[in-house]
């Protein structure tokens, strides 16, 4: 079995139209080795198959199992410490100042995963407004992936990878799971709200904008023209003054954009 350049093609710009993601040349055996275990589970035996197939499955099964399989996701707690910083000193006491009327943060974790930075970004939050009662502290985290939300839901993470987290951290908002695992505790479980959303949709239907956007490390994959039309949407849900952070691995210089730069990767409205 082959992927060939034509049934590629195919893929990339499903992929691209329907999600914004761009792969060049250089992914097609990606895209081969990932797709291949589906192709041969349900039999088919070319890629054109598999494609008719996706394009025409009206339960929305295949396009979950598509985006599941192509889509990377990889994270940590305190990736990138220096925004979760900014957010604790700047962020947060403006929040704090500028909505102590109405206690009500709003906070978008626009590209979650498998909810490392979602959970990060709440025991942030539910440190600084410690002592200070009334506040709404919820946080929405949103993710393509249907296999990562599930995992990000059920906050359960190995040992392993949580060896560079704060010991205070881990005795407040962690508990034992098994031997090898832990669990995040209901506690900042219950303030995060994990949902399925596509960036690339036109609409964003949310009905109060956000102080707060993280989107980080998932622009890298959209071409130019899909991260501007992406970066101006986030503008208009996001609240005046708001703060935006993206991945140190992407830029906003060659997107025409009303956000201002305030430090590597971090931007204000």
């Amino acid at each position: 079995m082959e992927l060939s350049m034509k049934e590629f093609n195919q893929i990339r710009e499903y992929l691209k139209e329907h999600y914004g993601i761009s792969m060049g040349d250089e992914k097609r055996m990606l895209v081969f080795s990932r797709l291949r275990s589906t192709l041969n589970q349900k039999g088919f035996k070319d890629f054109t198959q598999y494609f008719n197939y996706l394009i025409n499955d009206k339960t929305g099964e295949a396009a979950v199992v598509f985006i599941n399989k192509l889509t990377t996701n990889h994270t940590f707690f305190m990736r990138e410490p220096e925004h979760f910083e900014y957010l604790r000193d700047k962020s947060l006491p403006w929040i704090e100042e500028k909505f102590g009327n109405t206690k009500d943060l709003r906070l978008w974790c626009a590209a979650c995963s498998s909810g490392e930075e979602a959970y990060t970004l709440q025991m942030i939050v539910q440190d600084y407004f410690a002592g200070k009662p009334g506040w709404n502290l919820e946080i929405l985290a949103t993710d393509i992936s249907e296999r990562v939300l599930q995992q990000a839901t059920h906050g359960i993470y190995s040992n392993e990878s949580l060896t560079s987290m704060h010991t205070d951290w881990l005795k407040k908002y962690f508990k034992k799971y098994d031997d090898d695992n832990m669990i995040v505790v209901d506690e900042i479980k219950r303030n995060i709200t994990f949902r399925k959303f596509n960036l690339n949709e036109v609409n964003m239907p949310f009905k109060k904008p956000f102080q707060v956007i993280f989107c980080r490390n998932v622009m890298i994959y959209f071409d130019n023209l899909t991260r501007e039309a992406l970066v101006n949407r986030f503008y208009k849900v996001m609240e005046k003054d708001g703060y935006f952070f993206i991945g140190h691995s992407e830029s906003l210089s060659n997107v025409n954009t009303k956000f201002n730069y305030l430090m590597p990767a971090a931007y204000r409205k």
